[in-house]
């Protein structure tokens, strides 16, 4: 889309909900989080990783490291490291965010926790590590299969990261 626009617009809200609202407020966390995305599918990703750990340590600090929003954070600054190539990096904070989204905070089954057993299955697969990504793929597709069913575009997109790791 329309990036430069839309990251115009996004540090318009983010410095007039600082300002209005103060910085630890989750609208404006939202709004890091928001601009930090934009910032990443430009190819910023120096500036993307930059925003999204102040997200990730502002949601520490007022939510908690267990919260969902905050393993939210988590996730997204995975996804810009494993764009840099950065994958052991990304590969902890992916194996941080499926661990406790798994055991403490969402379960098994829940869409969230199935995304992270999905992201950490591609950065193992981008590592080599095709036996243990195509294991959690297997499981991906076996969660999003049950919950979602067989025709969901996320189950079928399950369907062509196993598919890529055999």
């Amino acid at each position: 889309g329309k990036y430069e626009e839309a990251e115009v617009m996004h540090r318009r809200v983010l410095e007039g909900r600082e300002k209005v609202l103060g910085k630890e407020r989750q609208d404006a966390l939202w709004s890091i989080n928001n601009l930090a995305l934009v910032l990443n599918n430009q190819g910023k990703y120096e500036e993307a990783k930059a925003m999204h750990q102040q997200g990730l340590d502002r949601r520490e600090k007022t939510l908690g490291k267990e919260h969902p929003y905050t393993l939210g954070s988590v996730n997204n600054l995975a996804l810009v490291l494993e764009n840099q190539g950065k994958y052991e990096e990304a590969e902890a904070l992916h194996r941080r965010a499926l661990e406790e989204r798994e055991k403490k905070v969402l379960g098994k089954e829940h869409q969230d926790t199935l995304w992270s057993v999905n992201n950490l299955a591609l950065v193992l697969g981008n590592q080599g590590k095709y036996e243990e990504a195509e294991a959690l793929h297997r499981r991906t597709l076996e969660g999003r299969g049950k919950v979602l069913g067989e025709e969901h575009q996320d189950t079928l997109w399950s369907v062509n990261n196993l598919a890529l790791v055999l």
